[in-house]
């Protein structure tokens, strides 16, 4: 039996435990989350050091999986943009049974390994995209047949489970196991199982980010203001990354449309916006090689 549907023996009784003994015992599993994703930052590095030259050579990230699993695929890749102005083209994912299934889940969809084959190509993959596909028993019809279609054209595929040994981490060429053992309701993998694939897919991408010369220092730099509280997160940050005051980190975003990196350059070297752009896209988006 998979270990994610294994009852726990540690909560045999929890239907009779107090609200706080119940409370207690929930909060207490889910550490076992971030210790199974320590054990497995080796894979998670190697999948950043393989992503890293596909998608800087213009590939997108592909999103797979089911249930839970698919709903926090989608959750990262839409995140991307505002975060990273990442385009929302280039953040792709996949859920059986269809976006409707983001809703409700759609039963018997993460059983048909023909679709997830199919859906997969539809989406025309490429050598340079990254097909991130994840599921905690790491044996789902749907995500293995992505998975198939993804290696027949080449692509890089990084399997994510909750089980060891499983077809997906060992059919993937770069497989992450997150070993998060029984859930406190058994076969529950909404609970640590899905903490730890989003503690996953949130390093994946944000490490790639980074390489990706998002980032500049520990700031993100390259976010998109698309709200009155990211256009104020953007007015503190160039003020955090200048020193200068809310007045003229203001007035230097607003006439590069908000886009922080361009304004720190520009403050920093002193120049206008676009002497500041041509440095930026002479140094490929790196902030400290433009400032240098």
């Amino acid at each position: 039996m998979l270990k994610t549907e294994t009852p726990s023996t540690q909560h045999s009784q929890l239907d009779q435990y107090s609200v706080e003994a119940l409370v207690a015992a929930l909060v207490d599993d889910q550490t076992q989350a971030l210790r199974a994703v320590q054990a497995a930052e080796p894979s998670i590095g190697a999948a950043v050091h393989a992503m890293a030259p596909r998608i800087a050579a213009g590939g997108r990230l592909i999103y797979v999986g089911a249930g839970t699993s698919g709903r926090l695929g989608i959750l990262d890749s839409v995140e991307l943009f505002p975060t990273f102005s990442w385009p929302h083209e280039r953040a792709v994912a996949l859920l059986a049974g269809g976006l409707g299934a983001m809703f409700e889940a759609v039963e018997g969809a993460e059983d048909d390994r023909a679709k997830g084959a199919s859906d997969l190509r539809l989406l025309y993959p490429v050598y340079n995209d990254v097909v991130l596909l994840v599921a905690a028993s790491g044996t789902t019809p749907y995500v293995l047949g992505a998975l198939q279609a993804a290696r027949t054209v080449g692509a890089l595929t990084v399997g994510i489970a909750n089980n060891p040994g499983t077809p997906l981490t060992a059919g993937a060429d770069i497989g992450i196991t997150i070993d998060t053992g029984p859930e406190v309701i058994s076969g529950s993998t909404r609970l640590k199982a899905g903490t730890a694939q989003k503690v996953v897919l949130n390093t994946l991408s944000s490490a790639l980010m980074v390489r990706l010369n998002k980032v500049y220092g520990n700031l993100m730099v390259d976010m998109h203001a698309t709200n009155v509280k990211l256009v104020e997160r953007a007015v503190r940050l160039t003020m955090h990354a200048t020193g200068v005051d809310a007045d003229i980190a203001r007035g230097v975003l607003e006439r590069c449309h908000f886009h922080v990196k361009v304004a720190i350059v520009a403050l920093l070297k002193n120049t206008s916006i676009e002497a500041a752009q041509n440095l930026l896209d002479a140094s490929d988006g790196n902030v400290r090689k433009a400032i240098k």
